[in-house]
Order: structure tokens, then sequence, then C-alpha cells
């Protein structure tokens, strides 16, 4: 195992890597912009760099400064916990060309899973199945010839990244050209990369994920699933696993497909194969998520393995906690609790958090950066903090849940708590009978809280 680890993140996924690091007797470095120089991943580690002012481009997103504090405080490994670099290929070969380990992927998986076409290439050749859709980035002549084979309603997808920016759903040939355009400037703007990619959209669709850990030498083990359904504008919201929609038949085969992807792969680490699943139980390939995902602790609850520790101990080259398909049990549910404001279309809402008090009692998790007089920034994302909770089975779980939020009290900043315990207390969401839809799209009830999600 290493000896000492920098954390290359900030906020609460640094807390998580920091108590993960210690857990396994590991010094864990921090680092920090100016405007958190007082947080709580700063407090808990061994040491602390300061890499930069308060945006990001300058600090979190500076690659020397990263690559500098790493190497002048003597660690052998850079955690890149979930978003900004964690996903960038030329971070992960910056760190290996240091001589120091990167604890994920190889920069050829990254890079490879992070270009949406590419993607599409290497889990078609896994035997992995497509959504019916453009083999690669297509002009808008070609995505109107190919909508004349697969129909309309269609989704335009930026190539070069995800997060609902470049994406737009097409639902009749009318509106077309107006989407393709505003999408691919979107892209650009985004990615510097305005191409894109079309699908068929897949109505009444739920959106499940495989969580797996490879070994960089082609063992995998998958971990079952979680159901991210409940979006807002392609943001999640909320998480469960089991899924209310997939059998035991249904998760062998999409296990067994995101197993033949990791294994073509040689992936390092943990990774998430998202996947669309229809009314009829066939499901689709969206992308593969080359990191830890925030909605992580619904799989470690379900299934006893730690995956911020998987992470480490795979970098460290001591390979996977066994192979195969971890046994699933209980059921779990996330709930991202955000500083938005609901009035004003949820929009981010920093400031200080004069009381802060997490649930408690048996089977409540809560990860968060949060602390009494926490200022929160306005440069970075909104999640303050996720809780979480395990029971025996789902109805015991949306009880857990249901007290859990009510317990939950954050005041100074308006948050999405009243929206989670809404979403929770919905007759929909009880039933497990939901979709991406959920939120409103197609104008649902959640619609006004949701800020039409899109």
């Amino acid at each position: 195992m290493f000896r000492r680890v920098l954390i290359a993140n900030r906020g609460e996924v640094a807390v998580r890597i920091v108590r993960a690091c210690h857990e396994l007797g590991v010094e864990a470095v921090a680092v920090y912009s100016t405007a958190d120089r007082d947080s709580l991943h700063v407090e808990l580690a061994d040491q602390a760099v300061h890499v930069g002012p308060p945006a990001a481009a300058q600090s979190y997103l500076n690659v020397p400064s990263l690559v500098a504090a790493a190497t002048t405080t003597g660690c052998e490994a850079v955690h890149p916990g979930w978003g900004f670099l964690a996903e960038n290929a030329a971070f992960a070969a910056a760190c290996e060309d240091n001589d120091l380990a990167f604890v994920g992927p190889r920069p050829e998986s990254i890079e490879v899973m992070g270009d949406k076409i590419r993607a599409k290439e290497a889990a078609a050749a896994a035997g992995v199945p497509l959504v019916p859709g453009s083999d690669g980035a297509a002009t808008l002549e070609q995505v109107r010839s190919l909508a004349g084979e697969i129909g309309f309603p269609l989704l335009l997808k930026a190539a070069a990244g995800g997060g609902g920016r470049g994406m737009r759903l097409v639902p009749d040939p009318d509106e077309l050209e107006s989407a393709y355009r505003t999408a691919s400037a979107e892209a650009q703007a985004a990615f510097s990369d305005g191409s894109l990619y079309v699908e068929r959209a897949i109505v009444g669709a739920r959106h499940v994920e495989i969580q797996v850990l490879g070994d960089g030498e082609g063992r995998v083990l998958t971990l079952g699933e979680r159901d991210c359904s409940i979006q807002r504008r392609h943001q999640k919201l909320v998480e469960e696993g089991p899924s209310p929609a997939v059998t035991e038949e249904i998760r062998a085969r999409m296990e067994d497909a995101a197993r033949r992807l990791t294994e073509a792969l040689h992936y390092r680490g943990a990774g998430t194969i998202e996947f669309l699943l229809d009314a009829e139980g066939r499901f689709y390939f969206i992308e593969m998520n080359t990191r830890l995902q925030v909605e992580h602790p619904v799989t470690e609850l379900l299934t006893g393995v730690d995956l911020a520790h998987g992470q480490l101990r795979i970098a460290a080259g001591e390979g996977l906690p066994h192979e195969g398909r971890a046994e699933l049990r209980g059921h779990a549910i996330e709930l991202r609790i955000n500083a938005e404001d609901p009035t004003h279309d949820f929009r981010p809402a920093p400031g200080t958090v004069t009381r802060f008090r997490p649930p408690l009692g048996p089977g409540v998790r809560v990860d968060t950066h949060v602390v009494d007089g926490y200022v929160i920034p306005p440069y970075y994302d909104s999640l303050v903090a996720k809780v979480i909770v395990w029971a025996e089975d789902r109805p015991a779980a949306l009880r857990r849940a249901g007290r859990a939020l009510t317990e939950f009290q954050l005041e100074g900043v308006p948050t999405t708590r009243e929206l989670a315990i809404d979403i929770l207390g919905s007759d929909e969401f009880a039933s497990g009978d939901y979709t991406t839809a959920f939120l409103g799209d197609v104008g649902g009830s959640f619609g006004s809280m949701a800020g039409e999600a899109a």
C-alpha cells in the first residue's frame, strides 16, 4: 500500500478519500484553493497545499500545480475523486510521467471512454447493446437522412462530453435544425468540440448503471446496479439499488455485458457502465464513467465492498477484493442535498451554514463536508450532503429515508431537502414504477419544483 496520497479534489469527495486513506494507514495530502482554506478536507488531512485562487481553472484544474503539490510532499499516488480532472487523460498521464500512481484507469482507457463515439465502438466490439443511431459524429444532413431510418424522437448528444451539455431531444423534423445548431454551440462552449452524434430517443426508459472494479489485467468484479432515473436537467437527484425494474435475469445480463466491456478494456480501478432500460427489459449502452461516482455509497451499502478502498488497493497493485459478481443484500437509497434555491429555478445558493444537524440512527449514512459556520463558496458544485440509507427491503428503506430527511437540518441557505421529501413521499416513487420523465419533462406534477427537466 502507498505511504502518502495526494487528493486532487475538494469538498465531500475529498473528505471521503481522506477517511479511506486513514483507514488503510495512508497519509492524506489535501489541496485547496483560497476559497477552501478552512474546509473540512483541509482540517482532516495530514498535510495541505494551497494550489491557487478560487477559480477552478487556476486551482483544482491546474495540472502543473497539482503535480507539483504531489511531488514536493513526497506522495506516491494521486486520487482525483470525481469531477474536475477525474476523467482527464492528460492529467492521468502527467501523474504517471512524474512517477505518481494515478488512482484510476490508465490514460488510454479514460481517453477512449471519454469520447462518446469511440466508447460506442468499444462497447459494440464487446457485444454490448447500443441504442440505434449514428456510427460517429454526424452532420445536420446526415442526421436528417438517419432520421428516416430510426424515426423520431431523436436525441442529439455532444461527442466529447456529457452531463446534459450539448444534448437536445428532437420530437419531430420541424425542430431538428434549431436543436442541432443549439446543441452544437453548447458542446463547443463546454468541450471545445461542437461535433454531435444522434440516437433514437428511448421513450419511457430508466437510467440504470452497473458498478465495476477491474484490476487492469482483465479480471473484473461487478457489484450490481443503481437506478438513477430521478433526474433534473440530466443531473441525478435520487439513486437506489437494487432497481425496482431489474429482475435477477436482467441483472445477470447487464452485469455480463458490463464485465465484457471492462475485460476488453483491461480496465483498472472503479468504473460505472450506464444503460438505458426500456419497458420490455431491453438495455442499451449510454457511456462509461471512468471514476468513482457520487452515488457510490448505494453500492457500498448493498455489497459491503468499500469502493474507495478498492481503488487504492488496485492502484497499489494489491488486486480485487474478489472476482465475479458481488452478492447484494437489502435495499439502499441515496438522496442528494444541494444548496439551491427552489423559488428561483433551483439557482445555486452560496452562503453561510448557520446550523447543520445530520440525521443519525441505524442504517443512515451522511457524506458531507459541511459543518456549522461553513461558508459555501459560489465557485463550485452546489452539492452539500448525501443522505444514504440501508434497510432489509425497499419499503423499510423508504420509511428510513423519510425519517432521515425529516431529521436533516441545514439552515442559512436554501436546499433541495423539501424536493427530496416530496419525491420520496410520492405515490409514483413509492410504487417503483417511474422513468427518467418522473420530474416533469412530460408535464408531471413535479414540473414546477424540478424546473421542468429537459
